[in-house]
């Protein structure tokens, strides 16, 4: 049996261009795994095998990989830092036990840096922090030490102090051992000495070591008393506290560095073995029912206990489909069936291999603690539990958000609609916040997503790994409908045609709800006027109506029916008349209830130049962006605002022309907000004109 206190589950995260693709390359040199160096900037890093990755020098999907560092394995994922591909985040995230959280020396924290941290914290990861490229302009570890503390609200425990900065930049002093490792070639990583630190820097390593033992002792009461009685603690006994602290989420390492000099990357990988948890020392998952709820019970990491894993990633790629997966409890063996238990069906194991990026080792099995990915699998998603026929259970589902832009597409030859179908299955179950629908009007295909440069890669993605040209329309903001007044009504379906008939009535209130409550429904129906069976079908009615409002024809949300009286016919009634009541119900009733136009807001974060500020704050406003904050830093200003989405399509090229292509930003979905009602005139035009060409 493998010893699983040697294995190591990361991934690497951070903000567009902090270095995390360049700090796994590194760290794959280092561990023997690679014997050149490939650059991000040069198209040619290892775990950047798309096309698009290689032109576009940014990380889309999350690459697997594995090394070994001091007899332990690290299997690594690079994961995207662009917030269009969040999903990958989150999803590799949920499968980790640990990673490295990369910031950029001279730009901090930046927008996405906080979005990943957050999904980090939720899913309870270990991190330790790598503060990289310290020898750019503007680069200050002491500044972005500060800005986590600050802004993310996480306790950075320092572990290193930078020797020089910027170009003078030539290696870090551990704290611990108060040695300083200094690196003489930035194109050798392992031409480096470890000797004694700068005189300069003797009364700053003596501070800043006293509040890093001060900060570790607290995860340990026993250290803690030794501490405070002025006796010496040994490196390894601070060693093994600060690993049970970084565990219990209670303080971060923090390592610093150049990643692209190859500087200090052996100081974070010797902390991910120190550090960071090994898969038996984290959280078990926990088992739920069908209906999503936990059961109590857990899948705890034991090759010997019954087989619980979970599909986290879906690639196709010349081989066919792969299908991530991390085990967390028991041994899967090639040739093993398993049970599907979103599906109820059982599956057939026929390869299992371990990735090196796009390239694959065969393995005869893995056990609990391995990330691996099966060939063979047919009908498995992205958060399926694949687990034993004999012994099920499943395992937490992941839950993905739902896009906000979309986009019509047709195939430029008319022969290749059926190539087209099978060609956007594939990207749907690689990709689960990336969806298609028909137009039952029209015919069109409607692409659907988490942004512009999301839809993009899917276009290009169609172009050149199936080879399907498509003519893209113009994007739609995915708008929603609510109701803004309480309104109690009364509806009655009656149908006598010979026969038995069909006789509903209902007395019912329909009011604004919560803002994102979604729809919410209750009977307070007495006496059996409305029979209890029939309840359902009336739910069932208004939820179908649901999708399409009386407004603009978009779903609505945020509603709350209440059904408090009505009648029924002892012959004629059925929950048939009851669901087609309600729903003419709904058609009756949305109209006086206040329809309202709700469309998708953005958190936007801009990078901009000192000196273009005024330029984008003015284009912001005209765009009807909020300005909620601004911060100064040594590389220019962020800008936090909130904006419509319906106004930042192509925002990019205004933005860079603006700023002389130095400004940068990032947009995630943050709610739903009323439009104005000008706004709200011009879409509900623009859809009956849209509706009127359909029908011609």
């Amino acid at each position: 049996m493998t010893d699983l206190s040697k294995y190591r589950n990361i991934g690497i995260f951070a903000h567009v261009d902090a270095g995390k693709t360049t700090t796994s390359e590194r760290i794959l040199k280092l561990t023997g795994k690679i014997h050149k160096t490939g650059e991000v900037h040069d198209g040619a890093a290892t775990t950047d095998f798309m096309e698009q990755e290689q032109e576009r020098g940014i990380t889309i999907q999350s690459a697997a990989t594995s090394c070994f560092w001091k007899d332990h394995r690290l299997n690594i994922i690079d994961t995207p830092g662009h917030v269009d591909f969040t999903i990958e985040v989150y999803r590799s995230l949920k499968v980790l036990d640990g990673g490295i959280g990369v910031f950029c020396g001279s730009g901090g924290v930046e927008p996405q840096s906080e979005t990943n941290w957050r999904y980090a914290n939720d899913s309870e990861v270990s991190r330790i922090i790598f503060v990289n490229k310290l020898d750019r302009t503007g680069a200050d570890f002491y500044r972005v030490v500060e800005q986590i503390r600050d802004v993310l609200g996480a306790t950075p425990l320092v572990m290193v102090l930078p020797i020089g900065i910027e170009d003078q930049f030539i290696g870090a002093v551990d704290l611990l051992t108060r040695k300083a490792w200094v690196y003489n070639d930035p194109n050798d990583p392992l031409n480096y000495e470890i000797t004694e630190p700068p005189e300069d820097m003797k009364d700053k390593i003596e501070e800043w070591r006293e509040k890093l033992v001060e900060t570790a002792v607290e995860a340990d009461d026993d250290l803690m008393e030794k501490y405070l009685e002025g006796e010496e603690i040994s490196i390894d006994e601070l060693k093994a506290c600060i690993r049970k602290g970084t565990i219990n989420l209670n303080y971060f390492p923090t390592y610093c560095g150049s990643a692209f000099k190859n500087k200090c990357i052996q100081m974070v990988l010797d902390a991910v073995v120190d550090y960071l948890p090994d898969p038996t020392q984290v959280q078990p998952q926990p088992e739920v029912d069908l209906e999503g709820n936990e059961t109590g019970a857990v899948a705890t990491v034991d090759a010997n206990k019954p087989l619980r894993s979970l599909a986290f990633k879906i690639m196709d790629d010349r081989f066919g489909a792969l299908t991530f997966i991390r085990i967390y409890s028991g041994t899967l063996n090639k040739g093993d069936t398993v049970l599907n238990t979103f599906t109820g069906k059982t599956e057939r194991i026929g390869r299992i291999v371990e990735m090196h990026a796009n390239d694959r080792i065969e393995l005869e099995s893995a056990q609990a603690g391995d990330i691996v990915a099966a060939i063979g699998l047919k009908n498995v998603q992205t958060g399926h539990t694949l687990c034993d026929p004999n012994k099920p259970a499943t395992l937490e589902p992941m839950i993905f958000p739902d896009p906000v832009i979309s986009i019509a597409i047709a195939p430029k030859d008319k022969g290749a609609s059926e190539k087209l179908g099978i060609a956007l299955g594939k990207m749907i179950k690689e990709d689960p916040s990336f969806r298609i629908e028909t137009d039952e009007d029209s015919g069109e295909t409607i692409m659907k997503g988490m942004g512009e440069l999301h839809l993009d890669i899917k276009v290009d993605i169609l172009k050149r790994t199936h080879g399907i040209e498509v003519i893209v329309g113009s994007p739609q903001v995915a708008y929603r409908e609510t109701v803004t007044q309480r309104v109690e009504d009364s509806y009655t379906h009656k149908k006598q045609s010979g026969g038995s008939g069909q006789y509903a009535k209902i007395d019912y209130i329909i009011e604004p709800g919560e803002p994102g409550s979604g729809f919410m429904f209750e009977s307070t129906v007495t006496g059996g006027n409305v029979p209890k069976e029939f309840w359902p079908a009336v739910e069932s009615g208004f939820k179908k109506s649901m999708v399409k409002g009386v407004l603009a024809g978009y779903p609505c949300l945020d509603f709350k029916v209440n059904l408090f009286d009505g009648a029924f016919h002892a012959v004629d009634s059925s929950a048939i008349a009851f669901e087609i009541a309600s729903q003419a119900a709904y058609r009756q009733t949305m109209p006086k209830a206040g329809p309202q136009l709700m469309e998708p807001i953005m958190k936007v974060d801009v990078y901009t130049p000192e000196d273009h500020v005024g330029d984008v704050i003015g284009d912001l406003n005209r765009r009807r962006g909020m300005i909620k904050a601004q911060e100064s830093n040594a590389t220019g200003v962020r800008i936090k605002a909130e904006a419509p989405l319906s106004e930042m399509f192509g925002y990019i090229g205004t933005l860079r022309t603006m700023t002389s292509g130095r400004g940068q930003f990032s947009m995630e979905f943050l709610n739903y907000a009323p439009c104005p009602r000008n706004v709200a005139e011009q879409v509900i035009e623009e859809t009956k004109v849209r509706e009127e060409a359909k029908k011609k």
